[in-house]
């Protein structure tokens, strides 16, 4: 997956916000460029008029695309140090001027938006094979205390199908069974069953049921870091 594509996953152009970052506007639909790394290279970003968003990284110097950019193996070294620059760029863009849903579900949507009102944390998606997987990390010391994804309601409930977004969090091992007999909840899918419950985004369960749950969840990254 291209680093455009994962940055701007779920994320949709808002043109007019585009125009106050400082797009120009194209018969194309809108274009930015700007310099990086002390002027030695050049971002160019472009959205189409359907909204699709791409860029490149040229050497000023050459001309040519900077290709070093995409050869993951070479992350730690300089041409890192020129993706990283540029990653910080396609991400102020995708803060600045994007409308995001990180998710399919009304409902898991409306739950990470509280998540970063309460926390501050928004998802990362870390897994490229499974890119509907987003995990909530506490950002002082990236423990993580959610995970959102889409299965087969059948996975966890016989008589079920169909997909929706579930929840995995982590309670206090004692809660778990009587937890378990409320409705929307679920034994913990592909995670230890000890530690860790499912909840169904589909809003069997209210939002703020949800957060109940999850600021225990939470709590369990603190853990440790306090004296």
């Amino acid at each position: 997956m291209r680093l455009e594509d994962k940055i701007f996953r779920q994320a949709e152009a808002d043109f007019a916000k585009l125009a106050k970052y400082g797009f120009r506007k194209t018969r194309e639909g809108f274009y930015f460029e700007k310099l990086l790394f002390n002027d030695s290279f050049k971002a160019v970003i472009k959205v189409s008029e359907s909204g699709i968003i791409t860029g490149e990284v040229y050497d000023v110097d050459t001309g040519d695309i900077y290709f070093p950019l995409r050869v993951e193996d070479m992350a730690a070294g300089f041409a890192g140090e020129v993706r990283a620059e540029y990653e910080n760029l396609l991400t102020d863009i995708k803060n600045k001027c994007c409308l995001v849903s990180y998710f399919s579900s009304a409902q898991a949507n409306r739950i990470a938006d509280l998540i970063f009102a309460a926390y501050g944390d928004k998802p990362d998606f870390p897994w490229e094979k499974s890119a509907d997987c987003g995990v909530f990390r506490n950002q002082q010391n990236r423990k993580w205390y959610a995970l959102i994804m889409s299965i087969d309601f059948g996975k966890l409930e016989k008589g079920k199908e169909g997909l929706l977004e579930i929840m995995n969090i982590k309670i206090a091992e004692d809660k778990i069974p009587e937890l378990h007999k409320q409705k929307g909840i679920y034994p913990a899918y592909h995670m230890n069953k000890k530690n860790w419950i499912t909840l169904v985004l589909n809003d069997t369960l209210a939002d703020e049921k949800v957060m109940s749950l999850l600021s225990e969840s939470h709590g369990f990254t603190l853990r440790g870091s306090r004296k």
